[in-house]
């Protein structure tokens, strides 16, 4: 498998979770020591994760596209994205991503995320 299609499993799971309003959801697919950054403070650990998605309104719904992907080591894939986030409210807010997952066995999980914008 390839580093982006790496990214793209990974990313497709987070993103359904993300539209169906699921925060535990998306937490299960953290490393449980994760570090998070959303738009917020900092988190580690899925706890944190599924706070923050839950904190976000109905309705949100993730698209993204990679920029880049990068094999650090064979366990380890390094991500670059544009995200769009949509609102029902509000105009979407387009944000960059960087990630960074981790294979654990037989499953990639998100051990790092942090959300940077551009204006």
């Amino acid at each position: 498998m390839s580093d982006a299609q790496i990214l793209r499993t990974v990313l497709d799971r987070w993103k359904s979770a993300v539209d169906a309003h699921e925060p535990e959801r998306v937490a299960s697919y953290f490393t449980g020591d994760a570090i998070f950054q959303g738009l917020h403070p900092y988190t580690v650990g899925r706890a944190g994760v599924a706070a923050y998605y839950a904190a976000q309104p109905l309705g949100l719904t993730a698209a993204y596209d990679i920029r880049e992907a990068r094999r650090l080591a064979d366990d380890l894939v390094l991500g670059y994205l544009e995200v769009r986030f949509g609102f029902t409210d509000r105009p979407t807010l387009t944000v960059h991503l960087g990630v960074v997952v981790r294979r654990i066995d037989d499953d990639w999980l998100i051990e790092h995320y942090q959300v940077s914008r551009l204006d």
